[in-house]
């Protein structure tokens, strides 16, 4: 069996209830790493990092959260990171 290591990005366009204790952008983490739980039998892992862009648009590349997971991914591919 393969293993798959997980990372969830979350967006939201709007900064809009993004105070509240549990907002959009837990819910989207929250039901992501549900079904990624759901995947474990089949070698799929949930990596501890969080990407979220609350309040940016989807529209535009230009986010830090979406930014990072790209270079981590980049790194991984390259083994300066372990995971």
């Amino acid at each position: 069996m393969s293993k798959v290591r997980c990372a969830i990005y979350t967006r939201k366009s709007s900064e809009e209830g993004l105070e509240q204790d549990f907002n959009s952008l837990d819910a989207q983490r929250e039901a992501c790493a549900a079904y990624i739980l759901s995947q474990a039998s089949e070698g799929w892992s949930l990596l501890p990092e969080q990407y979220d862009d609350g309040g940016l648009s989807g529209g535009t590349l230009e986010r830090p959260a979406l930014k990072r997971l790209l270079a981590d991914i980049e790194d991984r591919h390259r083994g300066r990171l372990q995971g």
